[in-house]
């Protein structure tokens, strides 16, 4: 497999950061994962710009240049990796480069960011989407700007190492009370026929296909309600699902061993999965 790093193309095996690299030391940077189909970049300029809105957060200096060039790298690495049939990710990362002293404090602006891109093949889980995942419940205990995608995601390793223990199929996090999302995707919640999901907010990173959702939803006249969802509420719901770049759409039958609706993916469910499949096998 090759990657790119830093303006130049490595094998997977040769590519190697400094050790005093920030994303290293600190957790101090950004990334974004892309879906690819049949080689085309889906939702690509969504991601950028929510990478520009991360990288601005941070108060990351990256020149338009370095930007411009993005698009034309991965597109090289989806043919160099053989993925123009088929499905497959791009791993976009971007830290505030290599500085000394090591001190917290961000180093000179003139720094030169380290930049990460790989792409690899991948398989939807076609079994969970079709029948749906049962989900566990962990505490959020995450940092205060989840809506920053940033590399700083110990606690979300915790909740995945939960869920691999509890032999689950998904993690909904919650928070004073309050479903926010998965570890890795958003959270949807079907009551009569509205569908619920939290609002933006810095404790939620909203996600390219919770926004994808949100299209489908106008166009096929269902209702969507912005509002936090109880724990203890989000069991009396109609459907619930998990929605994320490598998650798709996927419906969730159980949780914590309580029965959702009928116990299988509903309507609303399947008719948003049809949705999104459109737009990634078109767009």
């Amino acid at each position: 497999m090759q990657v790119y790093l830093n303006g130049r193309y490595y094998s997977r095996e040769e590519a190697a950061i400094p050790v005093i690299d920030r994303g290293f030391l600190f957790g101090d940077g950004i990334y974004e994962v892309i879906r690819v189909v049949n080689g085309r970049l889906f939702r690509l300029e969504a991601h950028l710009k929510r990478m520009d809105r991360g990288m601005k957060g941070l108060e990351m200096p990256f020149s338009e240049k370095q930007r411009a060039e993005l698009p034309g790298v991965m597109e090289k690495l989806v043919a160099d990796n053989r993925l123009q049939k088929g499905e497959g990710t791009i791993y976009l990362q971007i830290t505030r480069g290599a500085a000394l002293p090591r001190t917290h404090a961000y180093p000179s602006a003139e720094t030169p960011p380290t930049v990460l891109v790989m792409a690899s093949p991948f398989v939807p889980d076609k079994e969970i989407l079709e029948k749906g995942g049962h989900a566990i419940t962990v505490p959020d205990i995450r940092w205060a700007r989840c809506d920053l995608k940033t590399i700083n995601l110990l606690p979300n390793v915790m909740a995945a190492q939960e869920e691999k223990k509890r032999s689950a199929g998904g993690v909904l996090m919650i928070r004073d009370g309050y479903i926010t999302e998965g570890y890795k995707n958003n959270v949807f919640a079907v009551f009569d026929g509205t569908l619920w999901t939290y609002p933006d907010s810095p404790y939620i990173l909203s996600g390219i296909t919770r926004d994808v959702v949100f299209e489908i939803a106008e166009k096929e006249d269902i209702p969507v309600k912005l509002s936090p969802i109880s724990a203890k509420e989000i069991l009396k719901a109609d459907e619930v699902m998990l929605t994320g770049t490598i998650t798709d759409i996927q419906p969730v039958v159980s949780i914590d061993g309580r029965r959702i609706g009928m116990g299988h993916p509903g309507p609303v469910a399947k008719l948003l999965q049809r949705g999104l499949r459109q737009r990634m096998d078109t767009e």
